[in-house]
């Protein structure tokens, strides 16, 4: 198995320590959107699982052009290569993000897409050029549309590591709007557990929703933290809404569920140890918070 990756944030692998130094894998740290470095990684390799994409929407707003280049071009390099190489299953990761806003229900594979920041409509136009190399040169890919993840070794650019570790030193979290956006929460190792099986047993041309059922507000999931890290609501700090802002993320998961994958961990227990994990592990956030100037 090779690791190739586009990685905004470069030198750090200790997330994947374990199996790089257990010769599980070899890392090979390279741009998606260079077709030469691509073709490198991947000849003789029979499956792709494309998780590479700029996420994060602030930046998306503020810099569209990295996020299309990286989202759209980048699919389109991978797509294009893994058909030379004649890859037998390409895993495509997408975002619950594509569907747009719901107010009430959830969204199936079926619906129209309705993305509405720069970043969610990056990875639409990635999902639609993923399942085209399917009709048009019979790539056999899977989609598959993720919420909110959350866990260890997760840039604190997103929610979840950067209120934890401003927590953690004392600092203030910028809370947006009237904080009532919902999002839903999923732990990445079910994350992972659900691509895997979408890997082996999805059907191609087909798109798989994942999700936790755990939806909350952005303030419950901020009052949460405070309580974790032993601080109050004077920590919050209000800030006006992002640009375009999203009420609700919300998805059927049945496709997913008729395959056999059930939830593994509750948002709970998963969310106290994934504080814990950054309060016991500054030395790996510390230098990445300095570098991003978070």
């Amino acid at each position: 198995m090779t690791i190739f990756d586009k990685l905004t944030y470069a030198g750090n692998l200790e997330s994947i320590r374990d199996v790089v130094d257990g010769k599980r894998c070899t890392f090979v740290q390279g741009d998606i959107c260079d077709a030469d470095e691509v073709l490198a990684a991947m000849k003789g390799h029979d499956q792709v699982v494309h998780f590479a994409a700029e996420s994060h929407v602030d930046r998306s707003i503020v810099d569209p052009y990295a996020f299309v280049r990286t989202n759209a071009y980048g699919t389109n390099v991978m797509c294009d290569v893994a058909r030379q190489v004649e890859v037998q299953r390409f895993l495509h990761i997408s975002t619950d993000e594509v569907y747009g806003s719901i107010d009430e229900g959830s969204f199936s594979e079926t619906d129209i897409l309705c993305p509405r920041s720069p970043y969610s409509a990056s990875k639409a136009s990635s999902d639609l050029i993923a399942l085209s190399y399917v009709t048009t040169y019979g790539l056999p890919v899977i989609v598959t549309r993720c919420s909110n993840n959350f866990g260890p070794y997760q840039f604190p650019e997103k929610l979840i590591p950067l209120f934890t570790t401003n927590l953690l030193d004392g600092k203030k979290v910028p809370l947006y709007g009237d904080g009532g956006n919902v999002r839903d929460w999923i732990h990445v190792e079910d994350h992972n557990i659900a691509a895997h099986l979408v890997l082996q047993k999805g059907e191609v041309g087909q798109v798989y929703n994942i999700g936790a059922h755990n939806e909350i507000t952005n303030r419950e999931i901020t009052y949460r933290l405070l309580a974790l890290c032993g601080r109050d609501e004077s920590s919050i700090t209000p800030v006006a809404d992002r640009l375009g802002h999203d009420r609700r993320y919300s998805v059927h998961i049945d496709k997913l569920s008729a395959l056999g994958w059930t939830l593994s961990r509750t948002f709970e227990d998963s969310l106290a140890e994934t504080v814990e994990w950054y309060r016991d592990n500054r030395a790996w956030w510390e230098p990445l918070k300095a570098r991003a100037g978070l």
